[in-house]
Order: C-alpha cells, then sequence, then structure tokens
C-alpha cells in the first residue's frame, strides 16, 4: 500500500488539542477535539497502547461531539503506578472527562482492555453517564471467566520487569505488531501508532508502556454482576473476524440484557477494527450515540 486512504490525511489535519490532568499525583495525558459544548464522548485505548489509537476515528465525530482520548496510567504520556486497578482506571476515565469539558452525561468507548476499563467507569460513575460502547470487548459469564490479571501470583512472574532497549528508532519501529495480529493496516498508521508509542532512553529507544501493568491488577470474576447492575445505556461493537480471546462472549450479554442492549458487528473487521474500516465504525458510534441523545 502506497497512497494515504482520504481518512488519514483528513483525520492527520483535524485540529485537536493535547493537555494533561493529575489523578492520584501523576500526570494522566489525553487529547481533545470538538467544540467545548457539544455531547461528550471519552475513547479509551487498549493494553499496551495509547490515546493516539483514536486518531483516525476521533475527527469523524467531532462534528457532533466534543471527544477525549486518553492515556490510561502506564500507558503513553502518562505516568506510571506501583500498583493498578479498576477503580484507578475509572479515576482516570472519569477526571478526563471532567479536565475535557465533556459537559453532563458523557459517553465511554473502550476499546480492548479499555472495555474493561470503560466497565470500571460505568460502574463507579454510570449514574452520571449516557451510556457506554464495549468495542471488541466482551463481557464472560461468571462461570466461564477466566483472570487476565494477578500475573505474579497466577503466573509466578517477577514483579517490575524491564522493557526492552532497541539500540535506534527504526529497529525499534520495526518491531511494532499488533496482538493479535491482523493483515491490511496501511503501513503509514503502523508507523504513526509506533512513533508514539516509543521514548528515547539511555543506550537507545523502548516502548513507553509499563510491562508491570497485570502483575497485581485484579480484572475480578464480578465482571458480569457489575454489567448486570449498570444504570446507563450500553452497546457492543465487534470486529466480525476478531481472535481476540477477551472479545466472544457476545451473545452471553446480549442475554444479560434480554437481547436489549444494541449489539454492532463491522464486517471485513479484526480486532483493531477502528484502522480497517474507520469510516464505518466511526459513523455507526455516530448513529448509535445521536440515538442515544434523544432517546
Amino acid at each position: 500500500m502506497s497512497e494515504l486512504p482520504f481518512w488519514y490525511n483528513t483525520a492527520m489535519a483535524a485540529p485537536s488539542d493535547y493537555a494533561t490532568v493529575k489523578v492520584d499525583d501523576i500526570d494522566i495525558a489525553y487529547t481533545t477535539w470538538g467544540e467545548v459544548g457539544k455531547p461528550g464522548i471519552v475513547l479509551i485505548h487498549g493494553s499496551n497502547a495509547h490515546m493516539e489509537w483514536w486518531r483516525f476515528t476521533a475527527p469523524f465525530l467531532a462534528d457532533n461531539f466534543r471527544i477525549a482520548a486518553l492515556d490510561l496510567s502506564g500507558n503513553g504520556n502518562s505516568g506510571w503506578r506501583e500498583r493498578y486497578s479498576g477503580e484507578g482506571f475509572a479515576r482516570e476515565v472519569w477526571a478526563v472527562c471532567e479536565a475535557a469539558e465533556l459537559g453532563p452525561k458523557p459517553i465511554v468507548v473502550g476499546h480492548s482492555f479499555g472495555g474493561f476499563a470503560a466497565l470500571e467507569a460505568a460502574h463507579y460513575f454510570g449514574e452520571q453517564m449516557t451510556g457506554v460502547l464495549f468495542m471488541d470487548f466482551t463481557v464472560a459469564p461468571k462461570a466461564e471467566y477466566i483472570e487476565w490479571g494477578m500475573r505474579v501470583e497466577r503466573e509466578g512472574v517477577e514483579a517490575g520487569r524491564k522493557l526492552r532497549v532497541y539500540e535506534d528508532k527504526d529497529t525499534a519501529l520495526g518491531r511494532f505488531r499488533f496482538i493479535p495480529e491482523q493483515p491490511g493496516v496501511h503501513p503509514e498508521v503502523l508507523k504513526h501508532l509506533g512513533q508514539y508509542g516509543l521514548k528515547e532512553v539511555e543506550g537507545g529507544w523502548t516502548w513507553k508502556f509499563d510491562p508491570g501493568i497485570f502483575d497485581y491488577i485484579e480484572m475480578g470474576s464480578d465482571q458480569e454482576e457489575k454489567f448486570r447492575q449498570l444504570t446507563c445505556k450500553t452497546g457492543l461493537m465487534l470486529g466480525e473476524q476478531s481472535e481476540d480471546e477477551g472479545a466472544y462472549y457476545g451473545e452471553q450479554m446480549l442475554a444479560m440484557t434480554d437481547g436489549k442492549m444494541p449489539s454492532i458487528t463491522v464486517p471485513g473487521t479484526y480486532h483493531h477494527l477502528m484502522f480497517d474500516q474507520p469510516i464505518a465504525v466511526a459513523m455507526a458510534m455516530k448513529i448509535l450515540f445521536l440515538e442515544w441523545l434523544v432517546a
């Protein structure tokens, strides 16, 4: 692939503002698009990712909404913590909602691991939210739940592991991969994401994410209970070809809501669906959210 798609150029040219907010003594970085006063949306990335995962989605929502995308602690330009928790991520999400002036009753969107953070945000702040959209993240029934976190105890890994340092930036960029991997992502998109995800350190370049995020965090077998008790609206968006193990329980989530939860499967997309069909993803989000606002 050589020619840049129109959505890449449009998104990269769209005006945005970068800022930080202090949450529990560390800086949480975020970027905003759209005018203050419009209905608000906060976008949450997945594990080992960052706010730029939304660079090619947010601008296509900004005509109708005020958008913020954040770096969760331990990711991107945000600070690291000794230990992470779902409640802590919820506070970060809500602090960004307030600092970014997303207004009353914002909508929360979480992709992959960000869906867990979105669930936690809705659990703690759902009364103050319009709704939450889970993007290729599903809530497993308690009987089928498998804990992703607690790695020190579960797997016996050493806490506080070190990231590999590459001697130059190009070598590091050459190692950038999606997990799970998927075909068809434009090389310039991968380059953009990889560049933001790197930092220069003594001896070369390494990734910004904290490899110890999953050492002690307990994502919890109570996710089904929390989901069933949510007071805000809920929706689900899945990649048709997704191979992510966290996205296998869409039918069970629908059953938990007696089939009433809006569920969208975007044709031809994989786990990182916002890079496969960015316009389709953004427009589906827009239609759903505008409906939520008038319902």
